[in-house]
């Protein structure tokens, strides 16, 4: 990989990283409901994003059971995640969607896996569990259920994409926010409370999230990696993106103030451990099951 590239990834991950700090800050600390402001995000990407809306696809069914997928369902609970739990746990537990998507592909693609992606998958499952749960108190995270469903859900998806004719990255972003914000909103606001006068209070650092949601993480972060993707195998790039994790961990540690506990260091170890096993060796019948959905 050219410098330049690596460059451009590493910003990428960086990028998405951070993202998963703000949003934490913005569902926990500024208080916006979480499955308001995951309407708030689609509704941004869905008008920024409009001119990739046309020529529409073909199978817009599809394409909706996909968003809901992809889009509604997997950031409801991943942003209520992020609004009960840690943003350095989720950064580590949403990496669960790799070992879901080569389960996935296994179930329903016909995909062989070896012992070392066996391996890779137990160490992925084994790392989070030591995370989510609390051997003094003998409970487990509530926050983390959330965002490790919201990684099956997300796995789903990535089925239902393989069946599906590809469409380019912005056009799949532009199709999700226009698919995912309405339901989102409905439901927002028959479970949550205070979401138009959170946000709107929240002031200039509120909005300046959500444009960085819209413009930095959807359009530039999965622009920019799709762009790589045309250009190296995944074999090169998924193991790369494990810095996203990691940027997600330190990040929280150093603007959140997030506790940098052993059981977290040990987990993060484990499961990233596992899903690097999982990422460097290749899925036939699904190749973007070494990626997970980023935030």
């Amino acid at each position: 990989m050219g410098f330049r590239d690596f460059l451009l990834l590493f910003a990428v991950c960086f990028v998405w990283g951070l993202n998963l700090v703000v949003t934490r800050w913005v569902v926990a600390d500024a208080a916006v409901p979480p499955v308001f402001f995951a309407s708030i995000r689609f509704l941004g990407i869905a008008l920024v994003l409009v001119p990739f809306l046309f020529p529409a696809p073909k199978n817009m069914r599809a394409l909706f059971l996909i968003s809901m997928c992809m889009g509604a369902i997997h950031f409801a609970l991943l942003f209520t995640g992020l609004a009960n739990a840690e943003a350095s746990a989720v950064s580590v537990t949403g990496q669960l969607g790799v070992p879901f998507s080569t389960l996935m592909s296994m179930a329903f693609l016909g995909e062989t896996v070896g012992w070392r992606r066996g391996l890779g998958i137990m160490l992925a499952f084994a790392g989070v569990t030591l995370i989510a749960f609390d051997p003094e108190s003998f409970s487990v995270s509530f926050g983390l259920i959330y965002v490790i469903v919201s990684a099956f859900i997300g796995s789903i998806g990535g089925i239902l994409m393989k069946r599906m004719a590809p469409i380019s990255a912005l056009q799949l972003q532009a199709w999700v926010g226009m698919f995912s914000f309405a339901p989102l909103m409905v439901f927002s606001f028959f479970v949550e409370q205070n979401q138009i006068g959170s946000f709107v209070g929240g002031g200039w650092m509120v909005w300046a999230a959500t444009a960085f949601a819209v413009l930095g993480v959807s359009v530039f972060g999965h622009g920019a990696f799709y762009t790589l993707i045309k250009k190296y195998d995944i074999s090169l790039l998924s193991p790369l993106t494990l810095m996203t994790p990691i940027w997600g961990v330190v990040l929280a540690v150093s603007l959140l103030g997030e506790p940098l506990t052993l059981r977290l260091i040990v987990g993060a170890a484990i499961s990233l451990g596992g899903v690097f096993v999982i990422a460097v060796r290749r899925n036939k019948t699904l190749p973007e099951a070494a990626f997970t959905e980023q935030v």
